[in-house]
């Protein structure tokens, strides 16, 4: 029986069955017989979730072989697409259109529709997360029925299924709102962490797309201001970009965290090897300065606070890590998006701060996170549903306006938890 495993390789199954889908109609097959051998069905994407979220306990669906682009309407800013297209693959399509999504996370591998799922968000202050660019998709149920699922049809399978944790059913396809194509002017630079949360409602206000990455154990701060520029993208075989993306943030970077891991002690020093990089400016499509690979392999918990709660919050994360003496080797990182409307989205009802912390896989993290987790709570904070965090249910549904509203169709559409499993029951109840 062959072992699934996510991208950290903090969850593992070995699930009873392996579909692999090629069409929506296969998806429908493969429900129709899990529910009558009365068997559990989760959907795995790329596996980047921290979390046990698609951990698949009987039948796993793989929705690799459902990866195209359906259609593209130009003129109105629409792809519909297969929800098993992975983003590097929907951006490159999207590029031969002149098209572009307005907004991104920070990686490059995960499924549209596991991106979508657990309210991946990239940032900007004026941006939303991905799944606010969601205008209509198609879901499979638990009794094997197609919804087509958009602001006039099943309107409250569309209102809160954007956000759905994978527990509604199977989404084989999703239109997207997208914009037309845009260049991105990148400024990469080192700056005093106390500058950066002195002047963080400038920085976020003066630039289209604003983040930074703490470093535990120096006053520093890693920043990367993003703004649309009309300017021509600077040459793929430019050496900068290749030495500051892949050589400094892969390759040099995995060695510190490796040498930190075997020699905790010596972190703190490595720590000021870190920001020693210098400015770096360049010019790129959006896709390729928003999201870029990570060879590094680590753990990560995220949260999401008011925003205006962002510059006390991290300072009492940056002060608990002093007192209690850990020896961190990853930055933290933190962004920031406008609002949305969508129940489980982490930016639901306000503008929102995110506050992430990293451990280099095979190092002990739990105490760490949840030191940070204690002071993020106090701050109403969310955990992003595919990260490490210790909320449960009855934690959750008081953070969440909408979260009653969400359990109700997840309870019309899935009565006998179908799509659920340990996490699920966990963050959702039964």
């Amino acid at each position: 029986m062959p072992t699934w495993s996510n991208w950290a390789g903090n969850q593992q199954s070995r699930p009873t069955t392996i579909e692999r889908p090629a069409s929506e109609s296969e998806v429908c097959a493969v429900i129709k017989r899990a529910v009558r051998s009365k068997q559990r069905v989760k959907v795995v994407g790329s596996g980047h979730s921290f979390t046990g979220i698609a951990v698949p306990d009987e039948v796993m669906i793989d929705l690799s072989r459902m990866n195209h682009v359906s259609y593209v309407d130009v003129s109105n800013g629409l792809i519909t697409v297969e929800a098993g297209i992975v983003l590097s693959d929907l951006n490159a399509q999207l590029e031969l259109h002149q098209l572009s999504m307005p907004n991104l996370g920070d990686v490059t591998y995960q499924t549209l529709a596991g991106a979508l799922s657990t309210s991946t968000h990239g940032t900007g202050l004026y941006r939303t997360g991905l799944a606010a660019q969601i205008a209509a998709f198609r879901l499979v149920t638990a009794e094997g029925e197609i919804l087509v699922c958009d602001a006039r049809n099943n309107s409250e399978v569309f209102h809160c299924g954007r956000v759905s944790l994978g527990s509604l059913g199977v989404i084989t396809e999703v239109t997207l709102r997208v914009v037309p194509a845009f260049n991105l002017r990148a400024v990469e630079q080192p700056m005093r962490i106390d500058h950066v949360l002195d002047n963080y409602s400038q920085l976020i206000n003066d630039n289209d797309f604003f983040e930074f990455y703490w470093v535990p154990h120096t006053n520093w701060a890693l920043t990367k201001a993003n703004n649309v520029s009309l300017d021509a993208a600077d040459s793929p075989s430019r050496f900068a970009t290749w030495y500051n993306k892949m050589f400094l943030e892969n390759y040099a970077f995995g060695v510190l965290c490796r040498v930190g891991r075997r020699f905790p002690k010596f972190i703190p020093k490595l720590a000021t090897i870190i920001p020693s990089s210098g400015r770096v400016e360049y010019v790129n499509v959006s896709h390729r300065i928003f999201s870029s690979k990570r060879l590094v392999k680590f753990y990560e918990m995220e949260y999401s606070i008011a925003l205006d709660a962002l510059v006390p919050a991290l300072r009492e994360v940056m002060q608990m890590v002093e007192d209690r003496g850990f020896r961190i080797s990853f930055p933290v990182e933190v962004r920031c998006t406008g609002s949305d409307d969508i129940p489980l989205s982490t930016s639901t009802g306000r503008r929102s701060a995110y506050i992430a912390v990293h451990m280099f896989k095979g190092s002990k993290y739990a105490e760490y996170f949840s030191a940070v987790e204690t002071i993020l709570r106090k701050y109403e904070g969310r955990p992003h549903w595919g990260k490490i965090h210790n909320l449960h249910s009855n934690e959750i549904s008081s953070l969440y306006p909408e979260y009653q509203r969400f359990i109700e169709v997840r309870n019309q559409l899935d009565p006998e938890g179908v799509f659920t499993n340990d996490y699920l029951r966990r963050v959702l109840g039964r």
